[in-house]
């Protein structure tokens, strides 16, 4: 496929980019260096809402991954921008860890179980029946469905654990009513985020390892869209789907030079 005008900004998926199970894939300290010292905008992208940007920095500043806290962008964050663009100052039950509080309480949101606007479901190590059941009663009395993000599993040194997408297949089976999600592939992701860093889909590329969550969701936001094979994503399963990355690369290493 042939480039477009010069890419001037990137997007990057974290796990199986950047790191694979807490542990840097070479070439990812050379990329974030590239870009750090070209001045570029670029934001990594997680669809985890565990953690806040702050946490996912010193995180990956251990492996040796220097990230910017304003260079992070979480399905928790675009969660929050969305719910402060729809209803500014509302309220929410949420079911989720710190990265999902902090940015509903950075946007001046209320978190309570009485009457709130919105239930939103987040990724958490301790999804509780108390919890669920709480956020199913709240829904069928009218608050509106939110989740962060569809993953129906996620990693863990043990083996996959069930993510939020799992969890809210129960509550709509219970309630009948379907999330609206706000993580990959939504491209309003994508464009959240690109707004947070004034950067244009025309001019900016999106770097992923799975092409039904990367790929596809900076595809639908107009980007230029990089696969890696350094994670999900086999080679021979590229050809399953009924659209392409723009290009398809070994790994991150093979991007320093384009930065």
């Amino acid at each position: 496929m042939a480039d477009r005008r010069p890419i001037e900004s990137w997007l990057t998926d974290m796990d199986g980019v950047l790191i694979h199970e807490g542990v840097p894939i070479p070439g990812a300290d050379a990329f974030l260096k590239k870009l750090r010292e070209s001045g570029k905008p670029f934001l990594v992208l997680t669809n985890n809402s565990i953690y806040t940007p702050r946490d996912l920095h010193a995180r990956l500043l251990r492996m040796g991954l220097d990230v910017p806290v304003e260079s992070i962008w979480t399905s928790a964050l675009a969660t929050a921008q969305f719910l402060d663009d729809q209803r500014p100052a509302g309220s929410a039950y949420v079911i989720g860890e710190a990265g999902l509080t902090t940015a509903l309480h950075d946007i001046g949101y209320i978190l309570t179980d009485h009457e709130p606007d919105y239930v939103v479901l987040g990724e958490t190590r301790t999804y509780s029946f108390e919890a669920m059941t709480k956020a199913v009663r709240l829904i069928n009395d009218g608050a509106r469905f939110i989740c962060t993000n569809p993953d129906e599993t996620g990693p863990s040194t043990e083996g996959p654990l069930p993510a939020t997408g799992a969890v809210a297949a129960l509550i709509t089976k219970a309630t009948g009513k379907q999330p609206y999600f706000a993580g990959k592939p939504n491209p309003l992701m994508m464009r959240t985020g690109l707004n947070a860093i004034g950067a244009h889909s025309e001019t900016s590329a999106m770097i992923g390892d799975r092409m039904d969550t990367d790929v596809l969701a900076g595809m639908e936001a107009g980007m230029r869209t990089f696969l890696v094979l350094t994670g999900l994503t086999r080679p021979e399963q590229v050809e399953d789907f009924p659209y392409r990355p723009s290009h398809v690369v070994d790994s991150i290493a093979d991007l320093v030079d384009r930065v």
